[in-house]
């Protein structure tokens, strides 16, 4: 039995899992929520181990502090020490195809691409560089969102802009949640019992911050709404998505230049939160619809902006694919916001959709299929899991480099 401790490192957040494999049993896992500066609610840790749940409200200002002391409440387990530290990291960029052993020129690699996902990949790298630290004899692995979409083939990924920014600068859609699209294609597939190289399908992963829809021809990613970045695409929590490239030429003279101005509008000041000035989370603006509460034609706006903005790519990936065995919904919003999947779906017989309502209300134990009996294409919610499936891909790397043996416990 091998435990792999895996970490998923967000702006203001750390997850993490101690996943047994083969067996893939969780023997222990959490989260680390509101790290960084003070917020309205303290920063806290949330855990499992076992059959013990608990909440460890602690300061930390940074992923750092998070990282100790999600050590310290694991170090009381000596039996959940790991075998091998297995790390979600958002972009990859050109450098990275696939996971990654890593070693020094990987560390070196993983600075280089810094930028390109200035939220997510600067802490990310921070704590590989904490873990080599702590564990220095311990195998560790780096999984990429954007190695997933390595298929997207050059017409859906080129940008039409000068040829040498693509060639000389990287400059081209990448796409992101590939770990997450990745693995819920590949449940759906097991769930419809179809191989996954036969397998077509579009993924939507809806998440309460970001969001992006996948499709996907013979199990392989063949586009993705995100591109350069996690900016472009569907209207997330605080990003806006697609955009007129002449606005934000229009937001630098405003800011008389200052870029970094306008990235934080554009990534922390826009999307759901920018639109309505109630809240980032989609859940909340339906529930005020709901009950009639609230600023209610900003919120229904709201509203009716991001479901257009899914319902549009939605069928625009279908017509990519061409036949579809399924639609996908996942995360947060995908998996628990019934209202946002009978939305996106209603009305769309012509591409093969029909949504039953009461399966869609009712829907809890996943993964299940919410569609009519009579819908050509299956509607599936599948419970996403990033970090069983980062767990998989390190197993399988080094399995296959024979790096197991000698970290493995008896």
């Amino acid at each position: 039995m091998m435990n792999i401790l895996v970490f998923n490192c967000g702006s203001s957040s750390l997850k993490y899992r101690v996943i047994a494999m083969p067996s893939e049993v969780q023997r222990a896992g959490g989260e680390a929520q509101r790290v960084g500066p003070p917020t309205a609610e303290p920063s806290r840790i949330v855990y499992h181990i076992g059959d013990v749940n608990g909440t460890h409200y602690v300061e930390m200002p940074d992923q750092a502090t998070a990282f100790e002391q999600v050590m310290a409440l694991l170090a009381k387990h000596p039996e959940l020490r790991p075998d091998v530290v297995a790390h979600r990291m958002v972009h990859g960029g050109t450098r990275f195809q696939r996971y990654a052993l890593v070693d020094e020129k990987v560390i070196a690699d993983l600075d280089a691409v810094a930028d390109l996902a200035p939220l997510h990949n600067p802490p990310a790298t921070a704590l590989v560089k904490a873990c080599r630290a702590r564990y220095p004899d311990l195998p560790q692995v780096v999984v990429f969102d954007t190695a997933y979409h390595s298929t997207i083939p050059d017409y859906a990924r080129t940008y039409a802009i000068p040829r040498w920014m693509t060639t000389d600068k990287g400059i081209r859609k990448y796409g992101f949640h590939g770990t997450s699209h990745q693995y819920v294609a590949t449940e759906a597939a097991k769930f419809l019992g179809r191989p996954m190289s036969e397998f077509n399908a579009v993924s939507c992963h809806l998440g309460s911050g970001g969001a992006s829809l996948c499709a996907i021809v013979k199990g392989r990613s063949v586009d993705n709404t995100m591109g350069y970045s996690p900016l472009q695409g569907l209207i997330m929590s605080t990003r806006c998505g697609d955009l007129d490239p002449a606005l934000t030429l229009r937001l630098l003279a405003h800011y008389n230049g200052d870029f970094k101005s306008v990235e934080r509008v554009l990534n922390k000041e826009s999307g759901v939160l920018g639109m309505s000035g109630v809240s980032a989370d989609i859940s909340d603006i339906l529930a005020g619809i709901a009950q009639g509460k609230g600023r209610l034609p900003k919120m229904d706006l709201t509203a009716q902006i991001y479901l257009w903005r899914i319902r549009k790519y939605l069928g625009a990936y279908m017509a990519a694919v061409g036949y579809a065995d399924a639609v996908i919904f996942t995360d947060t919003i995908g998996e628990k916001v019934a209202p946002v999947r009978w939305a996106v779906c209603a009305d769309m017989e012509t591409f093969g959709l029909s949504i039953d309502p009461e399966r869609n209300r009712n829907a809890s134990e996943l993964p299940v299929d919410v569609a009519t009996d009579s819908s050509p294409v299956r509607i599936l919610v599948v419970q996403t899991n990033e970090e069983l499936a980062i767990a998989r891909e390190a197993y399988s790397l080094l399995s296959r480099a024979g790096s197991f043996s000698e970290h493995a416990l008896a």
